[in-house]
């Protein structure tokens, strides 16, 4: 049993620093990028802080998926993915199929392209357009972990 609560321990670190990267992003560094509080190469700055933490969050995803789908299997849990009063669970393997697609397929060979061109020449817009994106993916995860918490312990709106 002790892998359990090892998987456990790890999946729920995992998510803290996921989802905790994307409240700092939205609502600490994206404002101070569109102050102009980094200096003035917005571009420049956002460039440098996402470098560094892109690392981090595709490994959070990636261990989030691995404990997840671990305690899934270990613990017999499949059947739960048809149940309704258990919707949470399809809601955290909703938001974690969305960040792994953003963070492995959607960032390095679509956005980043699209998102440097756009910064170069409508800076205001650009970082208009990302931090709002932010914000819907805080929301989506702020979401999804209350209903999980709350939902694997017994809370349920069904």
């Amino acid at each position: 049993m002790d892998d359990i609560v090892v998987a456990r321990a790890l999946h729920v670190l995992a998510v803290v620093v996921w989802i905790g990267g994307v409240s700092m992003a939205t609502t600490v560094a994206l404002p101070a990028l569109r102050r102009g509080d980094l200096g003035p190469d917005r571009l420049k700055a956002f460039e440098a802080i996402e470098r560094r933490f892109i690392w981090q969050a595709r490994a959070s995803v990636i261990i989030v998926g691995l404990s997840g789908l671990y305690l899934t299997w270990q613990l017999d849990l499949w059947d739960r993915f048809r149940m309704p009063a258990f919707w949470w669970m399809d809601a955290m393997v909703g938001l974690w199929l969305l960040f792994t697609f953003v963070l492995f397929v959607g960032e390095p060979l679509i956005l980043h392209r699209y998102f440097h061109r756009l910064a170069t020449e409508q800076p205001d817009i650009a970082f208009s357009w990302l931090q709002r994106a932010h914000w819907i993916l805080l929301g989506l995860g702020l979401a999804t972990v209350f209903a999980a918490v709350a939902g694997s312990h017994g809370w349920s709106i069904f």
